[in-house]
């Protein structure tokens, strides 16, 4: 068998026609404002991924580019400033930040209204709890890839390698809010082969090239990727050994192409969703 690929671009194109089409009906128009910390090249193509995306939904968007050792005062105080800024209706900071700078403070100065990617403690609490919030970006295209290929997580099984708070955790509270069973691994899990071929879905996010081989995939499986490394030739890819896998799942991500593009519009969802509860129209 050969596993059915799924396309992100052509989802997150579907995605992005819908938010244009409702921001087009809209007099006040969202915003969104990026703050970038540093010159992470990574960050940069995010950066410029974002632009393009807003400027096809018709979004106003901005970018805050502060250097690599700005002061924590300065960081908040931007922040502060777009808290207060009526055209911005989403805030996104390019995590991780300088070793100097309070993570945990930058989430908390950030008006959970404006926190389009769910990371002000507030909304990560009522993600826990399933009250209405923004979900995460990732976790959420991932959620949009299963609906739109027809996979319904309840009464499934699922394995989730890895444990951030940007994807891990959040991933595994939004699979469980759809009645999903779902084990989360990480690198003291003992035997990690054992618990992906449990899966009926395998979620890895864990950032180590080829770390998912077809012998820990079982057979008819939905594999999501959501990791974005680079192999020894600097390709990008991701854990999922592609190809062999491929012949073993019924359902593939590929890298690129696959969750990547519906994150980003998923964030452009998002910052609408921000504007119109804010009372534009």
């Amino acid at each position: 068998m050969s596993a059915v690929v799924m396309d992100g671009k052509a989802l997150a194109a579907k995605i992005k026609e819908q938010v244009r089409l409702r921001v087009e009906q809209m007099e006040r128009k969202p915003g969104m404002a990026m703050v970038l910390v540093g010159e992470n090249s990574a960050a940069q193509v995010y950066e410029t991924g974002k632009q393009r995306d807003c400027r096809q939904c018709g979004i106003y968007y901005e970018t805050y580019r502060l250097p690599e050792d700005v002061p924590q005062k300065e960081l908040l105080d931007v922040i502060g400033f777009l808290n207060e800024r009526e055209g911005i209706d989403g805030i996104l900071i390019q995590f991780p930040l300088p070793g100097h700078l309070d993570d945990r403070a930058v989430q908390m100065a950030i008006r959970p209204d404006k926190d389009v990617d769910c990371v002000h403690p507030s909304n990560v609490g009522d993600l826990t709890l399933g009250v209405d919030c923004f979900w995460p970006c990732t976790p959420a295209g991932v959620m949009r890839l299963l609906a739109e290929y027809g996979v319904d997580p309840a009464f499934k099984n699922c394995t989730m390698v890895g444990r951030s708070n940007i994807v891990g955790k959040p991933q595994a509270m939004l699979l469980l809010r759809h009645d999903c069973t779902v084990t989360v691994c990480h690198t003291k899990t003992p035997d990690l082969a054992a618990e992906c071929r449990r899966a009926d879905i395998l979620i890895s996010a864990a950032g180590h090239v080829g770390l998912i081989s077809a012998d820990m995939v079982k057979e008819g499986a939905v594999v999501i990727d959501v990791a974005v490394n680079r192999d020894t030739e600097g390709r990008l890819c991701g854990d999922v050994d592609y190809k062999t896998v491929a012949q073993k799942a019924a359902y593939i991500t590929p890298v690129p192409g696959g969750v990547g593009p519906v994150t980003r519009a998923v964030l452009m969802e998002n910052t609408l969703t921000a504007a119109l509860r804010r009372g534009k129209e």
